[in-house]
């Protein structure tokens, strides 16, 4: 058996199991009960600035 066919029949069965399982691991550890506090956090990031506009440092300036 040549190595191109090899590899591809490995590709096609052993290979799509490994990155489906690794996908399925992948979902469960975002979604498990304890994950809530650990994403909090970064979840509000658009929302810092809702009530004043974020520091500007300068650098910037908007032309009219």
């Amino acid at each position: 058996m040549e190595t191109y066919s090899l590899l591809r029949e490995f590709a096609d069965s052993w290979m799509l199991l490994a990155l489906f399982t690794f996908f399925v691991g992948v979902v469960f550890w975002v979604f498990r009960p304890g994950a809530t506090k650990s994403y909090e956090n970064p979840s509000t990031i658009p929302f810092r600035h809702e009530d004043k506009p974020a520091p500007t440092n300068g650098a910037r300036h908007e032309e009219a």
